[in-house]
């Protein structure tokens, strides 16, 4: 019974062993060590060369236990387009391309999460991967800055300096190569202009024959705050200034009532011509219904022939208008060229058409594209549509979609004012046949093939590459990008309304 009593006995009392044996004290079991989770010490960020193919990232963690580990993917945005092996080693399922990037957000960041296991407990790590381009691709230089309310920019005809324009009235000349600017002004028009609201020196357009004529146009708001298309011609002692006494009204149009809206893009077309980019008069919605008004001058694209005179007896109208105008015969203003903008304040030309950034109102920015051998003029819908959405009762019928829209916001593919761009066709092969423009109010700059811009097409903010972080410039930041230029290499550049010229170019 004492025997049979004492095996009953818990083993991990504290009491003795039964009989008298002398026996000291029943040893304690050893206790069971606690599993601890691992932990990762690889960076949550890095950097991959664009068409990395084989491992891009070797995924690391420690383990208190020193338990064996296997790794895997358990999450992030683009997940699908990745693949692990069980010892860390990350590889892209189809090599990245930096020129069109795959990412959900387009913009050559992409999101994963790993997970690290010892088989009883697991840890995870967000990962996120830019690609960039190869060493031996493109870099965005700050060429200048200080400039006061730059504009614009185009080149100086057979020179690799450029012009730069400044609101206030000013046209600076700029040495690219030295960040140099001419120390006087190639043409100061400053106290014959008015400047508040949206006014200002706006355009300008050097003629075909510049190197010969010394040609060049510009819109500005004078000082009633009417529009002036003004010819000038060049110092025929000095070619880095302009002969003021050569000044040349050459269209005049009143905007009467508001300071904003006023357009203020010109240019020569591939046909020689010149076309005028106007807004709609300003104030929200165009209460002066001037967009629809096919008899009005503002919220169009006019195209005038400055090389003739079809007016001779009105100072304020030195041109001629075209035969193929759609209004040339009558129904409309004959420089009417199209019309339904609101206020397409940036523009370019581009293999016979022009890519047009039309500033929207409350919700949507637009970019449309207007062939130069248009028959009919075409309609492009403000105020009846803003971008594809309704924005006024009317008929949608026979009115001229986008090319690409995209929405009010602050995300990657959102903004609030469209900068027009230009379709980039220098010496970055990765990024010929891009249309690059930007936000104005946010500092955001996209690209997108040329080739899917269709006319009668609208193609999704999906689908625009987000270009912030490759085009991210050596030296200062974008803060209202403002217009795009090039020079005569067709070198792209990069004008901010805070001061700063930036130049897109090849890697050294």
């Amino acid at each position: 019974m004492v025997r049979r009593a004492c095996s009953m006995l818990v083993l991990a009392s504290l009491l003795g062993s039964c009989g008298g044996d002398g026996g000291g004290p029943a040893p304690s079991p050893t206790p069971t060590p606690t599993n601890a989770p691992p932990t990762f010490t690889s960076a949550a960020t890095a950097n991959v060369t664009t068409g990395a193919s084989g491992t891009i990232y070797m995924a690391q963690a420690s383990d208190p236990n020193n338990d064996p580990l296997t790794y895997s993917i358990s999450g992030g945005a683009d997940q699908a387009l990745f693949q692990v092996s069980g010892a860390g080693a990350l590889s892209f399922r189809t090599p990245p391309d930096v020129g069109t990037p795959t990412d959900q957000d387009r913009n050559n960041v992409y999101l994963v999460q790993l997970r690290v296991s010892d088989g009883q407990a697991a840890a995870t790590l967000d990962l996120a991967l830019t690609v960039v381009p190869t060493a031996s691709g493109f870099r965005v230089r700050r060429v200048a800055t200080g400039f006061n309310q730059p504009v614009f920019l185009t080149q100086v005809p057979n020179s690799d300096r450029v012009f730069v324009v400044e609101r206030g009235g000013v046209i600076r000349i700029l040495d690219p190569a030295t960040g140099t600017t001419a120390a006087t002004p190639f043409l100061d028009v400053s106290a014959q202009i008015s400047t508040d609201g949206e006014r200002g020196l706006l355009g300008l357009a050097t003629a075909d024959d510049y190197p010969a004529s010394g040609t060049f146009y510009v819109f500005l708001t004078n000082q009633q705050g009417s529009i002036e298309v003004r010819r000038y011609r060049r110092s025929a002692g000095n070619p880095d200034l302009a002969d003021a006494s050569t000044a040349d009204v050459i269209l005049t149009i009143p905007h009467p009532g508001f300071s904003n809206h006023y357009g203020g893009w010109i240019g020569l077309g591939p046909d020689g011509l010149l076309y005028i980019a106007t807004g709609d008069g300003g104030g929200g919605g165009d209460p002066n219904d001037n967009a629809q008004n096919r008899n009005s001058l503002l919220g169009k694209i006019l195209r005038i022939d400055p090389r003739g005179d079809d007016f001779p007896a009105d100072p304020n109208r030195d041109y001629a208008i075209p035969a193929a105008n759609p209004f040339a015969g009558g129904g409309g203003a004959r420089e009417v060229f199209a019309y339904g903008l609101r206020n397409p304040f940036r523009a370019s030309f581009d293999n016979g058409a022009l890519l047009i950034g039309d500033v929207g109102q409350n919700a949507v920015e637009e970019v449309d594209i207007l062939p130069v051998d248009a028959g009919a003029a075409t309609n492009f819908g403000w105020p009846i549509l803003e971008g594809t959405r309704a924005f006024r009762a009317g008929s949608a019928a026979g009115l001229t979609p986008p090319v690409t829209e995209y929405t009010h916001g602050s995300g990657p593919l959102n903004g609030n004012t469209v900068t027009g761009g230009v379709v980039y066709r220098g010496p970055i092969a990765s990024l010929q046949g891009s249309y690059i423009f930007a936000d104005f109010i946010n500092p955001r700059l996209w690209s997108v093939p040329r080739s899917m811009l269709v006319a009668g097409q609208t193609l999704p903010s999906t689908s625009f590459v987000d270009r912030l972080q490759s085009f991210a410039p050596n030296a200062g930041t974008y803060t209202n990008i403002v217009s795009f230029g090039t020079d005569r290499r067709s070198n792209l550049y990069i004008v901010d309304f805070d001061g700063e010229i930036f130049v897109l170019e090849p890697t050294p």
